[in-house]
């Protein structure tokens, strides 16, 4: 059988993957480009499908990554609601479940990942919506009128931005995770109390300590069971409960993954002409010289570029310590490094649980930092991270101006 060859085959057409072959145009302005991408719309950016989007702050067309001239002008070809199936690394193919086999030279996994989904009955119900996609986005902005209701599983980054966002746009909304206060993934304990209590003041009803245990339709509605015997009837459910690192692809091929694809300081793979980037990689941290995988935005662009520049030739390592943002109501918050609430904490407040810096921890040394409504600091604090020098609590007191 006859395959199509390009110099790159990008597979996913997210933010990494876009990033990527810019990265590449930046060195090699010859060499064929493919980017695939399972999903039928143009390239887009996520984080407005919990954010902007809901405020108004952004329309639809505005959160596509470029228009179709830009790919045109930089001689990328998309291959759109195609899905890559199998990947033989010895001969340097892909087999794809459309577009039939694809050779390259050099190739990039930036597959993101996939949804958590709750293995409980009903869990796989249509009516589930395990939000991740600008199709999930249209999906559920059809049903959140005012006066519906809605219930959110999970307290982590999508739930408590979807929560805030269907409230503002005043659905009823109940939100059930097991944890004790919202995002305690991250926030120290006073801090995600506050929040918490901010949100119950906004109407949401907070089921703390609990988890669903069931799903039913019924009477065109939705009934959620919760282990703690609450019963829900709601018009809309949101799982925002986490991803799981999409590594088939790379998993069947042989290639070494451990919570995602394992990478080196220039993103290759154990395979030289395999790059990894994004959500599904994992990568050794410049803040913590551990390995890790991280799902945010900024990340997705620096590998994205990173890997592409090197797929292109350059050697160019990746040190970046990414940041990430969201906003919850009134809160807003930029943080970078190793942000875990299991770390000692120490916070430099102006305002109580609303405008400061909170700093993480870890053998004295500051290896996190969150930004509370505090803004245009974020390169500060990575070089705070970056030291990585011992630090005593008390001389934080002012460590970044603000």
């Amino acid at each position: 059988m006859t395959e199509k060859m390009y110099t790159y085959v990008i597979i996913g057409a997210g933010l990494a993957g876009v990033s990527a072959a810019k990265g590449i145009r930046d060195v090699d302005d010859k060499g064929s480009i493919l980017l695939i991408g399972n999903e039928k719309e143009m390239p887009y950016d996520r984080p407005p499908l919990s954010k902007k989007l809901w405020f108004g702050k952004k329309t639809v067309e505005e959160i596509f990554l470029h228009d179709r001239a830009f790919y045109d002008s930089n001689k990328v070809e998309l291959s759109l609601g195609v899905a890559a199936i199998d990947l033989n690394v010895s001969k340097k193919i892909v087999k794809t479940d459309k577009s039939g086999n694809i050779s390259y030279s050099k190739l990039l996994l930036a597959t993101g990942g996939t949804p958590r989904v709750l293995d409980i009955p009903g869990g796989t119900l249509p009516e589930i919506c395990y939000y991740r996609t600008l199709d999930d986005y249209k999906s559920i902005r059809g049903l959140a009128s005012e006066g519906k209701k809605a219930v959110i599983i999970g307290g982590g980054f999508i739930g408590s931005e979807i929560a805030a966002a269907l409230n503002v746009n005043k659905v009823d909304v109940t939100m059930i995770f097991p944890e004790d206060y919202l995002v305690q993934r991250i926030f120290p304990a006073d801090l995600g109390n506050a929040i918490q209590k901010h949100y119950a003041g906004r109407g949401i009803n907070i089921l703390n300590r609990d988890l669903p245990v069931s799903f039913e339709k019924k009477a065109g509605k939705i009934l959620t069971r919760t282990k703690n015997g609450n019963e829900l009837e709601s018009d809309i459910v949101i799982a925002g409960i986490g991803i799981v690192p999409a590594v088939d692809l790379a998993k069947k091929a042989g290639l070494r993954t451990d919570n995602g694809i394992v990478v080196d300081e220039y993103l290759k793979t154990s395979d030289k002409d395999i790059y990894s980037a994004g959500d599904n990689t994992s990568f050794i941290s410049a803040a913590t010289g551990d390995r890790t995988r991280v799902e945010h935005w900024d990340n997705s662009i620096a590998q994205g570029t990173a890997a592409g520049k090197n797929m292109a030739g350059e050697r160019v390592k990746y040190d970046t310590i990414p940041y990430f943002f969201s906003d919850l109501f009134e809160f807003g918050y930029e943080a970078a490094g190793d942000i875990n609430s299991q770390h000692e904490t120490v916070a430099d407040w102006k305002k109580e649980y609303d405008t400061g810096v909170v700093y993480y921890l870890k053998d004295d040394a500051v290896r996190g930092i969150m930004l509370c409504n505090v803004w245009e600091k974020i390169d500060e604090a990575r070089e705070l991270i970056r030291g990585g020098k011992k630090i005593k609590p008390e001389q934080l007191k002012g460590a970044i101006a603000f």
